[in-house]
């Protein structure tokens, strides 16, 4: 029996599709999705196991150009990914102009060792982007997933007998306070939109798993005061809104039903704190 196992990379720019992408492809909600842009922070795993097959994604932030610590982390984050890696994945958002930068950036990354396939998203709207991509697709409607998923799997190490990495069981790295925290952050970016800049973060305090009730205690993490009241609105109704849409996501994730208690803490300029960050989940080494 010949099986293939490996880790593929899946790099791009900002809003490039990077964690709809991976959540389509393991049929699980690995990672978070926003319209803002720098939504990931962290690599996360998403892993698809076949009969013959372990195929490890590393969701990455998007590059971008820093402008603090956790914008450093983040690229860092990139950098690392990039390192022993079987495969990268390069994602183009289809619906933009690919300006010439990102398109040097790509060659370089093709003069590299590392074998790149580079794909162009966002097949279901309307196509701006002129570069010749290896493949175009649609992580929503599904369009060219599966010939995508086929080729990565053609570069992964192949053995004589089934060794996969992980348990066949698992569909990420991530344990579920992690998962839980990214959850409720995504629900507060998606209810807040513009009012809010990007700079929240959601620590959790209290994880305690009973029989046939999880309580999770959470703080709302944001740099100004200014933002706590918006986030909170008038008579506590948007913190609520976004506590009742963050327990239903949370349930779903955990197959339990939740008391959720959400907090917001004022945390100024927190991004630029490399302790503050580690706090948060985010081990910034520089």
């Amino acid at each position: 029996m010949k099986y293939r196992c490996g880790y593929v990379s899946v790099v791009g720019r900002a809003n490039a599709g990077k964690s709809t992408l991976i959540n389509r492809v393991v049929g699980e909600k690995v990672a978070i999705v926003s319209n803002k842009p720098q939504t990931t922070r962290n690599n996360i795993l998403g892993i698809k196991t076949g009969e013959d097959y372990q195929l490890i994604l590393v969701d990455t932030p998007g590059i971008h150009i820093s402008k603090n610590h956790l914008d450093r982390f983040m690229n860092k984050s990139v950098r690392t990914a990039l390192v022993g890696v079987d495969l990268i994945v390069y994602l183009i958002d289809g619906s933009k102009f690919t300006d010439e930068d990102e398109k040097h950036y790509i060659e370089k990354l093709k003069s590299g060792e590392i074998p790149v396939i580079t794909v162009l998203t966002k097949s279901d709207k309307s196509l701006k982007s002129d570069f010749k991509a290896d493949f175009i697709i649609s992580s929503l409607s599904g369009d060219n997933i599966e010939n995508l998923i086929e080729k990565m799997i053609e570069f992964l190490p192949e053995y004589s007998e089934k060794k996969p990495i992980y348990d066949e069981d698992y569909y990420t790295d991530k344990n579920l306070k992690f998962l839980v925290a990214e959850n409720i952050r995504e629900v507060a970016l998606k209810i807040l939109q513009k009012e809010i800049p990007h700079g929240i973060a959601v620590e959790i305090i209290r994880f305690e798993e009973k029989e046939s009730l999880t309580i999770i205690e959470a703080d709302i993490i944001c740099e100004k005061f200014s933002h706590k009241g918006i986030i909170i609105g008038k008579g506590g109704k948007t913190l609520k809104v976004i506590g009742q849409q963050a327990r239903n996501e949370c349930e779903k994730l955990i197959g339990n039903k939740i008391l959720l208690k959400l907090f917001v803490k004022v945390e100024e300029d927190w991004r630029n704190k490399p302790n503050q960050l580690s706090s948060f989940g985010y081990n910034d080494k520089n």
